[in-house]
C-alpha cells in the first residue's frame, strides 16, 4: 500500500451504486487571529562554569535587550546537537555555524518531550508539557486560553507569521493561536507523487517565510520549522553524493544550506535588529540504546538539542564574539529570554528563566522532560524524569540516574550506587507536581494516515495504574522496532511479511491493541475479510476493544454483510455531549449497509454539525443521499468532500455515480478517473470505469481498464465483479 491509499477497500458496487466509505476525517475549525558519587568541589566547579557563561551572554555585545526588534524563531526538527559543526558534528552546517559565532551557543540545552507536538508546545509557551497538556502527536489540543510567544508577542503589537512544514503541527493541533498567518498547507501539488504527503521540503517553506516577511514595515514574530532530518532520510541533490552512506547528516546539510537566505534577509534588513533564535524540538537516536530513531526513550541523542541565540542586522556590522555557555538551560527558557529582551514581563508561574538574569546555582534547577508515546500507544510504563545540573533520573519500573557530566552517552546506570542523590532527584521529581497524562481525543483516520506517513505509528492503550519491569520499553524496545518494520512493509506492499511481523509481536506481546489494528488491514488490503474480523474478534477477546478498534470492527463487519452486529456494537459510542466522531460515522456506515439511509444520513449530520468539513462524513452523507434517490444534494456533499479533503479518492468515486445518475456520463469519467490516479486500489471507482467504458461503446479503451480490474480487485470482495468482466471481454 502506498501513502496515498486510503484505509478501508469495500466490496464493489454496482455501475450506478455510490458505496459508503470508511471511517470519518475528523477535521477541526481552525481557530485564527521528566553510584553518582560527585563530590560538593566538583558541583562547585560545574556552578562557577555555568555562572561565568551567564555573565558573559548577558554582557554580550552581540545581543542588545531593546523593545524596538523583531524575532525569528527557527525549529530544526529531529536535529541532534551533535551534528552540527560548531557543536563538532561531522554535517556542513556554515549558517548555523556562523549564527553560534555572531551570538552564543549553548552546549548543554535539553527539550522536555521526545516527539514534535508536545515539544513545539514548550517552546511556545514556556511550560512542562505536564502544564500545558500536550503529552504526544496524537489526542491533544493546546487549549487556545493558553498564553504564548505568539499571543503575547501580538498583544504588543507584533505581526505574527508561522511557516511549519509537517502535518504534526497542523494548525488543527492549536499551536496557531496568536499567529495572524499559520501557513501549514502541505498539499501543494496535485501531481500523483505529491499527493498526501504530509510535509513539505525546506526551500518551500523558507520562500514562504521569505515573502511574508518582506512585507513586514512594524515589528514581528516570525517562526520557521523545518522537518527535513526527519526519517526518512532522502537528502535532495547534492547532499545525497556528498553524504553517501551518511543521509542523516545529508538532510542536516541541506537544511542549513536552505537557511541560508532567510539569514541573509534577516541580516540586510535596516529597519531594526532582529533576535534570533535557533533549536530543535528533539534528536535523533540513529541506533543509540537501541533505538532507531525517537519518541521511545529520553537519552540525550533525543533530549539533548542545539541551541543558539543572535542578533542580526538593524544596521548594524556583525561582530563575531563565539560566546559558549556550558550552563544547563532548557526549552522553558526560550519564552522568558525573548520577553526579557524586548523589556517584558514573563507570565507568572514560569517553570523557565531569562538567560538574561545572571549567575544561579544549577543545582537548585531541576528541569522536567518525559516521553509518553509508547504508554499512551502501546499501554507501556510512561517515562518521565527530572534534570539537575548535570545529574539525570530517569524514572521508570528499572530506574536509572546518570552523571553526564562523567559519562555524556549514559552508559552506566548509577541508580543502585547512590542512593543519597537518587532520593533527592527522586524528591525534585515529585516536587514538580507532573501528573500522568490525561484522556485524548480520537483522531480520525485522515490525521493518523499523516501522521503515520511521517513514521509516527499511533495507537490506544487502556489507562494503567501500575507497571512491571516487563512494560519497561527497555525491554520492549526490539516490539516498537517491529511495529514500524510492520508500517513499512505495509507502505511497500509486502504484505505476507507485514502479516508475519505482526504474528511475531503478539506472540512476544499480545496486549497490543495497535498490532491487532495494523494486522486486521493487512488482511483486508491482501482481500482477506474473514481474516481481518478474526483478529479483530481476538482483540475483543482480550479486552483490548477500544474506540478506534471498535470502529475498525463495526466498519468490517458493516462492509461484509453484517450490519445489524455492527450497529450493536458501535451504538453506544454516539452517546454523550462529546461522542467519538470516528465511531460515529462507522455507525451511520452500518446503518447505511443495513439500508437504513434516513438514520445513516441523521449519523452523518451530527458529526458534520460538530466538525462540518468532515471530509469521509461528507463523503458518506453524499452516498446516504443517493440511496434516497436526492441526486443533486448527493453531488452538493461529494463535492465539498473533495474541497475539504482534495485526496479523498471514494468521495470522487461517489461524485462519479451522482454525476452519472444526472446524466453526465463525462462528468462521471472524469471523476472515477481522479478515483483511481489518487489510489490504484479503489477499486469501486475502476469498476465503474471499466463498465462505463463498456456501455459507451469504448472497447478498446475499456480493455486495459477491465483487464487491471480483474488481475486486480480482491476475489473474496469482488467475486461476482469479476466474473462479469471477464465475460464482458469474452473469457469464461
Amino acid at each position: 500500500m502506498s501513502r496515498r491509499s486510503r484505509r478501508h477497500a469495500n466490496p464493489a458496487p454496482s455501475a450506478t451504486t455510490a458505496r459508503i466509505l470508511g471511517p470519518s476525517v475528523q477535521r477541526e475549525a481552525r481557530p485564527r487571529g521528566r553510584r553518582l558519587a560527585l563530590v560538593s568541589a566538583a558541583l562547585t566547579v560545574l556552578a562557577t562554569a555555568g555562572g561565568v557563561a551567564w555573565l558573559g551572554w548577558s554582557r554580550s555585545p552581540a545581543i542588545v535587550a531593546t523593545p524596538d526588534q523583531n524575532v525569528l524563531l527557527v525549529t530544526l526538527d529531529t536535529l541532534r546537537a551533535d551534528a552540527l559543526g560548531s557543536y563538532g558534528g561531522a554535517a556542513a552546517t556554515p549558517v548555523l555555524d556562523r549564527l553560534a559565532r555572531l551570538g552564543v551557543r549553548f552546549d548543554f540545552a535539553h527539550a522536555h518531550a521526545v516527539v514534535t507536538l508536545p515539544s513545539h508546545a514548550s517552546i511556545l509557551t514556556g511550560r512542562f508539557p505536564f502544564e500545558h497538556g500536550v503529552r504526544d502527536n496524537t489526542g491533544y489540543r493546546l487549549a487556545g486560553t493558553m498564553p504564548t510567544l505568539a499571543s503575547l508577542l501580538r498583544a504588543q503589537g507584533f505581526a505574527t507569521g508561522a511557516f511549519v512544514s509537517a502535518f504534526v503541527l497542523d494548525s488543527r493541533f492549536g499551536l496557531d493561536a496568536g499567529f495572524d498567518v499559520y501557513d501549514d498547507r502541505f498539499q501543494h501539488s496535485d501531481a500523483p507523487s505529491d499527493i498526501a504527503i504530509p510535509e513539505r521540503r525546506g526551500e518551500e517553506v523558507v520562500a514562504r517565510a521569505r515573502a511574508w516577511l518582506a512585507g513586514q514595515k512594524g515589528r514581528w514574530l516570525a517562526w520557521v520549522h523545518l522537518f527535513d532530518p526527519h526519517a526518512p532520510y532522502a537528502p535532495p541533490p547534492p547532499f545525497d553524493a556528498d553524504y553517501a552512506g551518511r543521509p542523516y547528516l545529508g538532510e542536516v546539510a541541506y537544511t542549513d544550506h536552505v537557511l541560508g537566505p532567510l539569514v541573509a534577509d534577516i541580516e540586510r534588513r535596516p529597519d531594526r535588529p532582529t533576535l534570533v533564535i535557533a533549536t530543535a524540538d528533539h534528536g535523533e537516536a540513529l541506533g543509540d540504546h537501541g533505538e532507531i530513531t525517537h519518541g521511545l526513550f529520553a537519552y540525550e541523542p533525543t533530549l539533548r538539542v542545539p541551541l543558539i541565540v543572535a542578533q542580526l542586522g538593524g544596521g548594524r556590522a556583525p561582530r563575531e564574539t563565539a560566546r559558549v555557555s556550558r550552563a544547563p538551560v532548557h526549552h522553558v527558557d526560550i519564552l522568558p529570554t525573548v520577553l526579557g529582551l524586548l523589556g517584558l514581563t514573563a507570565p507568572p508561574g514560569l517553570p523557565g528563566r531569562s538567560l538574561l538574569d545572571g549567575p544561579e546555582d544549577d543545582r537548585a534547577r531541576a528541569s522536567y522532560f518525559e516521553a509518553m508515546t509508547t504508554a499512551l500507544n502501546r499501554g507501556w510504563a510512561p517515562l518521565s524524569g527530572v534534570l539537575v545540573g548535570r545529574e539525570k533520573l530517569i524514572d521508570l519500573p528499572i530506574p536509572e540516574l546518570y552523571d553526564l557530566d562523567a559519562d555524556p552517552r549514559e552508559t552506566r546506570n548509577l541508580y543502585d550506587d547512590a542512593p543519597d542523590r537518587r532520593r533527592v532527584l527522586e524528591a525534585r521529581l515529585r516536587g514538580l507536581g507532573a501528573t500522568l497524562p490525561g484522556s485524548r481525543q480520537a483522531e480520525s483516520p485522515e490525521v493518523v494516515e499523516r501522521l503515520r506517513a511521517l513514521g509516527y505509528v499511533t495507537g490506544e492503550a487502556s489507562p494503567r495504574t501500575t507497571y512491571t519491569e516487563d512494560d519497561d520499553p527497555k525491554r520492549l524496545v526490539d516490539i516498537e522496532r517491529q511495529i514500524h518494520e510492520g508500517v513499512a512493509q505495509i507502505e511497500q506492499g509486502r504484505l505476507a511479511e507485514a502479516q508475519a511481523t505482526y504474528r511475531r509481536v503478539l506472540a512476544a506481546r499480545a496486549d497490543i491493541p495497535v498490532a491487532y489494528r495494523h494486522l486486521a488491514f493487512v488482511h483486508w488490503q491482501a482481500g482477506d475479510p474473514t481474516g481481518a474480523i478474526a483478529v479483530l474478534r481476538e482483540a475483543f477477546q482480550r479486552g483490548l476493544g477500544g474506540h478506534a478498534l471498535r470502529a475498525q470492527l463495526g466498519t468490517y463487519l458493516a462492509e461484509t454483510g453484517s450490519p445489524a452486529e455492527a450497529i450493536a456494537l458501535l451504538q453506544d459510542l454516539e452517546r454523550g455531549d462529546t461522542p467519538d466522531l470516528d465511531g460515529v460515522n462507522a455507525l451511520g456506515i452500518a446503518y447505511a449497509r443495513a439500508g437504513r439511509a434516513r438514520e445513516a444520513l441523521a449519523v452523518f449530520d451530527r458529526v458534520l454539525a460538530a466538525d462540518p468539513d468532515n471530509a469521509m462524513a461528507l463523503q458518506n452523507a453524499g452516498s446516504a443521499l443517493l440511496a434516497q434517490g436526492r441526486v443533486e444534494a448527493a453531488r452538493d456533499r461529494f463535492q465539498k468532500a473533495v474541497a475539504a479533503d482534495p485526496t479523498l479518492a471514494r468521495a470522487y468515486t461517489g461524485l462519479g455515480v451522482a454525476e452519472q445518475r444526472a446524466g453526465r456520463r463525462e462528468a462521471a469519467i472524469e471523476a472515477w478517473r481522479r478515483a483511481v490516479a489518487l489510489d490504484p486500489r479503489e477499486f469501486d471507482a475502476l469498476y465503474n470505469l471499466a463498465v462505463a467504458l463498456l456501455d459507451g461503446g469504448s472497447r478498446r479503451e475499456a480493455q486495459p481498464v477491465v483487464e487491471r480490474f480483474v488481475r486486480e480487485a480482491p476475489r473474496a470482495l469482488y467475486a461476482a465483479e469479476i466474473d462479469d468482466l471477464r465475460r464482458a471481454l469474452g473469457r469464461p
